[in-house]
């Protein structure tokens, strides 16, 4: 790997932030506890992460206290930046995983800094903070202390019931910033997210879950994303997630089709080689070269399923689709936006300063 490979003191311009000199990696641990993974303990520099002008996130900062993630979404997007490392995007991105171990300090330090805007910060944008290894090391409450602390507002998406441990806190906070939580379930056939998420908690522990944050008193988001083509996408299998998702208590949902970005699309056919070969043709007919989008007469198609269904179930709905920048505001209104309705929602009307 990268750092192994450095010399003492030299800088490495391209490593993980914190990586840059040798110094950096703390220790790698491995435990029975979690069998065939690797942690790789670093000490970052920097916690806070611009997100770049041309993107189309609806927020400018992100912090990602681990890089890697247990949860082994063989769709999941951010593989391709475990490459970045020197590992790759498969099985390295689900068992070598990063951990920040002083990403709180780090961040209150910044966070402290008399430039610092108290802009929203986005949780859970790349890989999940709830994941397995949260339980281990525990770096959430001091990220949620440290931005609460500050009067930075900031929302969370994950996948890990582990969200149930911090709710008291995350209620605590609320109470000094705007705080949103989103969980992400794309998958409600339990044996297909066995196998498609292998790491992840079942879709009714993560709805158990939304119940829990929503009578913390959360308008609770869903991620139902991605939907996969000829899976997840038939009108009885997203009336049933639709129906469950209401049932949990959340009030909105963001829907999107299967995306296969540089460094996924390999690791994601080859699975799909394994568990469905009926589809194959269909998919890279779907996916033809380096496309990493599916055709857009299929997402046309897809929203006209999905629309339908979120007015029967009586719930607000965005697809990922949607422009989010549609103009700019000023900062006042932008946070006016995210108090009434949350940074998610507002995303959908303001763009978040």
């Amino acid at each position: 790997m990268r750092w192994n490979g450095q010399r003492v003191g030299e800088e490495d311009a391209a490593a993980l932030p914190g990586m840059e000199r040798l110094e950096g990696l703390v220790r790698s641990v491995t435990t029975p506890e979690f069998a065939g993974m690797t942690f790789h303990e670093v000490a970052a520099r920097s916690a806070l992460n611009h997100v770049p002008g041309s993107s189309a996130m609806p927020f400018d900062w992100t912090v990602n206290p681990y890089r890697g993630c247990s949860h082994a979404c063989v769709y999941c997007f951010a593989r391709g930046t475990h490459t970045y490392l020197d590992l790759d995007a498969g099985r390295d991105f689900d068992s070598q995983v990063i951990v920040k171990v002083n990403i709180a300090e780090v961040l209150q330090r910044e966070l402290t800094r008399s430039t610092w805007g108290r802009e929203h910060v986005a949780l859970g944008t790349n890989t999940d903070p709830y994941q397995r290894a949260e339980g281990r090391y525990r770096l959430m409450p001091g990220v949620i202390d440290a931005l609460a602390g500050s009067g930075t507002p900031f929302s969370v998406l994950t996948k890990g019931t582990l969200l149930r441990r911090d709710l008291p806190l995350l209620r605590a906070a609320r109470a000094e910033v705007p705080v949103s939580i989103a969980m992400s379930i794309a998958i409600f056939d339990d044996e297909l997210q066995k196998a498609i998420e292998p790491g992840t908690p079942s879709a009714q522990a993560r709805l158990d879950t939304v119940r829990a944050a929503t009578e913390a008193g959360f308008r609770v988001t869903v991620f139902l994303m991605p939907i996969l083509p000829h899976l997840t996408d038939s009108i009885p299998a997203l009336d049933d997630a639709l129906r469950r998702i209401r049932a949990a208590g959340a009030v909105r949902v963001v829907y999107g089709a299967l995306h296969l970005r540089p460094g996924v699309k390999p690791w994601f056919m080859g699975w799909l080689r394994r568990a469905h070969p009926e589809l194959v043709s269909s998919y890279l007919g779907l996916f033809p070269g380096a496309s990493a989008t599916a055709p857009k007469a299929y997402r046309q198609w897809l929203a006209r399923r999905v629309r339908p269904l979120l007015r029967a179930h009586g719930l607000d709905g965005r697809d990922e689709e949607e422009p989010v920048r549609a103009r700019p505001v000023s900062r006042a209104a932008a946070a006016a936006a995210v108090r009434t309705t949350g940074p998610l929602a507002a995303a959908t009307a303001v763009r978040l300063f």
